[in-house]
């Protein structure tokens, strides 16, 4: 379960990179629809993957929000795509999926920096992370 959820989320990723590549114009779930069509994502995977792009494409806007307010002297739409992506991903598991440990979701945020990202991602993408932990924290 734990392995199939670390792939889910790098297939969440790249479902939010094409989306995001195609200029958002297309709806969020129609871009994981046709990933889905196109690709072999195992069976297991998808209904973790389609729950957590629905939350996405439901609060994409508060999401975003919270990221903003987590960053320090950087602006979301000024990241590199794949760390948004990432980033996203495991804010939405943090603010939305009380099943998973925030910290797992760092972590598991971390592993895709590390192999999606640039050298600075995994800093950068657990900094982040971790400050919208404290928030959420501190908001009680």
């Amino acid at each position: 379960m734990v392995r199939d959820r670390s792939r889910a989320r790098a297939w969440m990723v790249q479902v939010l990179y094409a989306w995001e590549a195609a200029g958002c114009a297309v709806p969020l779930m129609a871009v994981l629809e046709t990933t889905l069509a196109k690709r072999n994502v195992a069976p297991r995977r998808v209904p973790y993957i389609r729950r957590v792009i629905a939350v996405l494409a439901d609060r994409l806007d508060e999401i975003d929000r919270a990221l903003r307010d987590a960053l320090e002297n950087w602006r979301l739409e000024r990241l590199a795509s794949v760390d948004r992506q990432i980033l996203r991903v495991g804010a939405a598991e943090i603010l939305y999926l009380d099943e998973i440990p925030p910290r797992v979701s760092i972590q598991e945020a971390i592993r895709l920096a590390e192999k999606y990202g640039s050298d600075q991602s995994v800093r950068f993408v657990n900094g982040v992370l971790d400050a919208l932990l404290r928030r959420v924290q501190a908001a009680g």
